[in-house]
């Protein structure tokens, strides 16, 4: 197989969507930027590994052999000196090897691996690998074809079929779950390691927070709130028995991969109850449905401006600019949700469970309006 071109995007089925420092050279091994390489590189394939095993160096083989003029570029993570012959390994067979003097996570390694490619190689697109042997050479070739062909981001989607560990269906399920619920957007695999940025399009990277697994779900939700197209492209689903080599951790990384979900439902969650709780109080002390909603919207509010600002990471010394954004959009959905509530109540559902049924209407379009409007500075 050659390198992609334009033309050639193959037959696997796609979908598209749309809306630091510590570096060294791997021990024993040249650092990249003292290789020389060609000045047209196409495409970086870039594997960030934590304590590889000896598939590293194998991969490394069938890659330059399956698309000839790539660069392999791997991140060490910080394994350690007793890992330097995998790693040396690798390099002997084509790879461009750096390195972290300590483990930082793979949020951060695919940072530093990204950088480096842009640094060395500004006209190639870039397709990110895992080292654990679940993305065969042809997936990823794939996943190439297709970023070069649309010029988009893509992902290597896995279906999930087979022997899979109970444990990366579920959590895959629940993520993607999480993920449309806060976005809107359907997506069949948001863990997925397999991923493709087109040439000159991967400065925005550096911004996105995270430094190890809730790295790649935060890269999703940055691409979704700049409105980014996002191809699928079906790949193999493959898992060694017992997943052996997987550096997940289930309790720990699952929260920080779900922190960036759970925060705003949370948020959103708890300025609901807020409101819930205002309206029913008011209601019962005033009689007057309109004093009732607007007195405790103006409570759930403020309180939820607050908590949003953390949740979507408003730039320090911008409260103010935002406040009369968050204003402007409150009061909007205030008179929808008022008038939901009319309705509502007038075909005669109750007012406790007319509440939630106008404001669960409502919390899409919230949601987009603060991550695009709201609390994201314009550059």
């Amino acid at each position: 197989m050659g390198a992609p071109t334009r033309a050639d995007t193959g037959s696997l089925p796609t979908r598209r969507l749309r809306p630091g420092g510590g570096l060294r050279a791997a021990s024993g091994v040249r650092p990249a930027a003292a290789r020389r390489v060609p000045s047209r590189v196409g495409l970086v394939v870039l594997i960030p590994a934590y304590r590889p095993d000896g598939r590293l160096p194998g991969l490394v083989t069938d890659l330059v052999r399956e698309l000839p003029g790539c660069r392999v570029l791997v991140v060490d993570d910080g394994s350690g000196p007793e890992y330097a012959q995998v790693f040396r390994a690798a390099s002997a067979r084509g790879a461009d090897v750096v390195g972290h003097g300590r483990n930082r996570g793979k949020g951060a390694a695919l940072r530093t691996g990204l950088s480096r490619a842009t640094e060395l190689w500004p006209r190639a697109d870039v397709v990110c690998a895992d080292a654990d042997g679940q993305h065969r050479p042809a997936d990823i070739a794939a996943v190439a074809r297709r970023v070069h062909a649309t010029g988009h981001m893509a992902l290597g989607v896995r279906r999930f079929t087979g022997p899979v560990p109970l444990r990366s269906r579920v959590g895959n399920g629940a993520t993607a779950l999480l993920f449309r619920l806060a976005t809107g957007w359907r997506l069949g695999d948001t863990q997925t390691g397999l991923r493709g940025y087109p040439a000159g399009q991967t400065a925005w990277l550096a911004d996105v927070p995270g430094e190890r697994y809730e790295w790649e779900l935060s890269v999703l939700l940055h691409a979704h709130d700049l409105g980014l197209a996002v191809e699928e492209v079906e790949i193999a689903t493959v898992y060694e028995p017992g997943n052996a080599s997987s550096h997940f951790r289930p309790l720990r990384d699952s929260a920080r991969i779900y922190a960036p979900l759970l925060g705003f439902i949370g948020a959103s969650l708890s300025a609901f109850v807020i409101d819930w709780i205002g309206v029913m109080a008011l209601h019962l002390l005033t009689g007057n449905l309109l004093t009732s909603v607007v007195g405790a919207r103006l409570v759930s509010g403020t309180a939820n401006f607050f908590m949003n600002r953390r949740v979507f990471r408003a730039a320090p010394g911008t409260v103010w600019r935002t406040a009369v954004r968050y204003v402007a959009l409150a009061l909007a959905l205030l008179a929808a949700g008022y008038v939901l509530l009319r309705v509502l109540t007038g075909i005669g559902v109750p007012l406790w469970l007319a509440k939630p049924l106008g404001d669960g209407a409502l919390y899409l379009v919230s949601y987009l309006a603060q991550r695009r409007a709201v609390f994201r500075e314009r550059r």
